[in-house]
């Protein structure tokens, strides 16, 4: 089904919507140590250079991660698979949750620089910041790949027509 837009300035709604449309990878930024952690889905994580490696992100600057990714200046892109549902959910707040009580129910550890890393993450890279550069109602966040860590089972947590959906390789 084509759906055409009348010209002009597009709006929020029509720019979500159309953006819905677009398959995007489920990670889990995360931030923080200890008691002063937090974290938030974002489908909007790629590399940027591979030597050095980098990577972006874009975060919402009103989001309780933004400050903790500032104050930190680290980060982690926990890349999920369809058993992290329940952690997709946490981390975007469904039923209320916030800050540092998203991270129950599943398995953390750190690797260099303190940011939480999913045990079972398909993919993480710990890294730490280089720069976030405003733009619109988000920063763009640049960082700089300290360590990684993956788990290639051959099946990824996507996001598609507004709901978390599993992909899974033909074997």
């Amino acid at each position: 089904m084509t759906t055409s837009m009348p010209s002009g300035p597009v709006d929020a709604t029509t720019f979500r919507s159309a953006m819905r449309l677009i398959v995007g990878n489920v990670s889990v930024i995360t931030a923080g140590i200890g008691e002063d952690r937090s974290g938030l889905v974002v489908i909007s994580v790629v590399s940027l250079s591979a030597e050095p490696p980098k990577v972006i992100a874009c975060v919402n600057r009103s989001s309780s991660t933004w400050p903790v990714i500032e104050r930190h200046r680290h980060f982690a892109v926990n890349s999920l698979g369809p058993q992290h549902q329940d952690v997709a959910e946490r981390f975007s707040g469904f039923g209320g949750i916030k800050s540092n009580d998203r991270y129950a129910g599943a398995e953390w550890t750190t690797m260099k620089t303190g940011a939480s890393v999913l045990v079972d993450a398909v993919a993480a890279f710990d890294c730490s910041l280089d720069e976030m550069i405003d733009r619109g109602t988000h920063s763009i966040v640049i960082g700089s790949v300290e360590a990684v860590r993956t788990q290639d089972t051959g099946e990824a947590l996507i996001y598609w027509h507004g709901a978390y959906r599993p992909l899974r390789a033909e074997v």
